[in-house]
C-alpha cells in the first residue's frame, strides 16, 4: 500500500516507492518507541477515517444524492434514470460478460470461513492487543474498545459501498473510450506499471471485458504505441479485453476516477499512507519487544542489559522491515488477500491461546504450544502450497471442504483448539499461582468479596 501511494503521487517506481516508506517507518517506529507509536497512531486514524468518508459522501452525493454512503449503497442514481445503483452495477457487469456484482462467486462456507476468520482475526492480532497496556485502567481499555468498534464498523460498512461507486465509475469512465481522450487519472497510474492497455484489434479504444488481456503482471518496454500507450512484451491473450488494472489502486483511484477536486485526492493519499504506515508501526514494535524481552531476555540470555535489549529490539525490528519490504515488492497477492491471510494466521495461532488462558484453568504451557504449531504450521502450509508451490490448483474443486487459502485459518483455529486441548489434558496442569491468576483475570479488581459470596 505504501509502495502505490508513493509511486503514484511521487511518480516513481513500485520498488522505490516501497524503499521510501521502509525509511520512514524505520525513523518512526525504531527510534521512537511507544510512546511515540501511541500518538501518531492517534493522529494517523484521525486522518485514516476522515479520508475514507468524506470522499465516500463526496461520491454518494454525485451518484445518488444521499448524503450518508451506507444509505446511497441501496439507494436509486440521481441521474433521473430511476435505477438503483446496484442494478445498475449489475447491468454494467453482465454486459461486459462479467458476472452480476451481486451475485457474488464464493461459496456459502467460504464466505462464513473467510469472515469468521477476520472476526476472530482481529481479536488475535497483537498489535491490536498491545494498545491496551497504553491507558492506566481496566475501564479505560473497554471505553476504548467500545469506541474502536465503533469507529471501525464506520469505516467498514461504508466499503462496500464505495466499492460500488468505483466499479461504476470506472466502467463508464474507461469502456469503449479512445486512449488519446482517457482522463489524465489514466495516463498517471500507467506511468507506475499499475495500468496497462493492448489495442488487440487496432481501433484506438478501450475494449473493457471479462478476462486477462495477458499473461501475468504487465512487463513494460521504454517504448510507447502509435496511440502514445506504453508497449508491454507480454503476449495478448485471445480474449477481447484489452484493459489491465491492478486491483490495489482502487480506493486511491476511486476520487480520480469520479472527478472529485484535488485536494480530495491528496486527502486519500494522505489516508492511505497513515493506514499503512500506523499499521507497521504497530506490528514492528510488537515484533520487536517479543524478540528482545520475551524469546531473549526471558529464555536465551537472561542477563543482557536494558542497552542490549533495546538494541535487539531495533535490529529485529530493522529486519522485520526488510522482509517486510520484499514482499512489499513482491507481494504475493493483492492488499486485500494479504490482510485476509494475516487475519487467518492470527485466528489459527493467537486467538485459540488467549481465549483457553482466559476461560480454562486446565490450559497449560505444553497444550497452547502444541495448539499454536499445529494451527499456524496447518494454515501457512496450505495458503504456501494453493499461493506459490501449485498456484494452478487454486481452484474450489481442489480446495478442502471449499475453503479458500483466505478462509482456512478458521480451520486451522480448530485444530489448534483440539490439539491444545488434548496435549492440556494429558500433562500436568499449570501451577497453583498460574490458575489464581486466571481467577483473577476474570474477576474485575473490587468484586472478590461479592464474588465468593455468591459462590458460597
Amino acid at each position: 500500500g505504501v509502495g502505490i501511494v508513493f509511486s503514484r503521487f511521487l511518480e516513481v517506481e513500485i520498488t522505490t516507492g516501497v524503499l521510501i516508506g521502509m525509511t520512514i517507518v524505520f525513523f518512526y517506529a525504531v527510534l521512537g518507541g511507544m510512546k511515540g507509536i501511541t500518538y501518531t497512531q492517534v493522529a494517523q486514524y484521525c486522518v485514516l477515517i476522515f479520508a475514507f468518508l468524506v470522499p465516500a459522501i463526496y461520491i454518494s452525493m454525485l451518484m445518488t444524492g444521499k448524503f450518508v454512503p451506507q444509505i446511497g449503497f441501496g439507494s436509486t442514481l440521481a441521474d433521473g434514470s430511476n435505477i438503483y445503483l446496484l442494478d445498475k452495477l449489475d447491468q454494467l457487469s453482465t454486459d461486459l460478460g462479467f458476472s452480476a456484482y451481486t451475485e457474488g462467486n464464493k461459496s456459502t462456507i467460504d464466505i462464513f470461513f473467510i469472515t469468521a476468520a477476520l472476526m476472530v482475526g482481529t481479536a488475535g492480532l497483537p498489535h491490536v492487543i498491545v494498545r491496551f497496556f497504553t491507558v492506566p485502567r481496566v475501564r479505560d481499555a473497554r471505553i476504548s474498545a467500545g469506541y474502536a468498534l465503533f469507529f471501525i464498523a464506520l469505516l467498514y460498512t461504508a466499503a462496500p459501498a464505495v466499492a460500488s461507486f468505483a466499479r461504476v465509475n470506472l466502467i463508464n469512465t474507461v469502456e469503449n473510450a479512445e486512449y488519446k481522450k482517457t482522463p489524465f487519472w489514466f495516463k498517471n497510474w500507467e506511468n507506475t506499471n499499475l495500468i496497462a492497455w493492448v489495442d488487440k484489434n487496432q481501433d484506438g479504444k478501450i475494449q473493457y471485458f471479462t478476462g486477462k488481456p495477458f499473461n501475468g503482471k504487465p512487463e513494460f518496454l521504454d517504448m510507447r504505441g502509435s496511440e502514445g500507450q506504453r508497449k508491454i512484451k507480454n503476449e495478448p491473450t485471445g480474449n477481447t479485453n484489452e484493459l489491465y488494472i491492478d486491483r490495489d489502486i482502487m480506493v486511491l483511484a476511486n476520487p480520480e476516477i469520479a472527478g472529485l477536486p484535488n485536494w480530495v485526492i491528496a486527502l486519500v493519499a494522505a489516508g492511505a499512507l497513515a493506514a499503512a504506515l500506523s499499521t507497521a508501526a504497530g506490528l514492528l514494535l510488537v515484533i520487536s519487544t517479543s524478540v528482545s524481552h520475551d524469546l531473549l531476555k526471558k529464555i536465551f540470555l537472561k542477563n543482557i542489559s536494558d542497552r542490549q535489549e533495546l538494541f535487539f529490539a531495533r535490529l529485529s525490528a530493522a529486519l522485520a522491515i526488510v522482509i517486510a519490504g520484499y514482499f512489499g515488492v513482491y507481494p504475493p497477492g493483492f492488499v486485500a488477500q494479504v490482510v485476509a491471510f494475516a487475519f487467518g494466521l492470527a485466528a489459527a495461532s493467537f486467538f485459540p491461546v488467549i481465549l483457553m488462558g482466559i476461560f480454562s484453568k486446565r490450559m497449560n504451557r505444553e497444550g497452547a504450544i502444541s495448539g499454536m504449531i499445529t494451527g499456524l504450521f496447518f494454515t501457512v502450509s496450505y495458503i504456501v502450497y494453493f499461493k506459490f508451490i501449485n498456484p494452478s490448483s487454486n481452484t474450489p474443486e481442489n480446495w478442502w471442504f471449499g475453503i479458500s487459502p483466505e478462509g482456512i485459518g478458521t480451520l486451522g483455529m480448530l485444530f489448534n483448539f483440539i490439539v491444545s486441548s488434548v496435549v492440556s489434558s494429558i500433562t500436568a496442569p499449570p501451577p497453583r499461582e498460574i490458575q489464581s491468576l486466571v481467577d483473577d483475570i476474570r474477576i474485575p479488581r473490587g468484586a472478590g468479596a461479592s464474588y465468593h459470596h455468591v459462590k458460597s
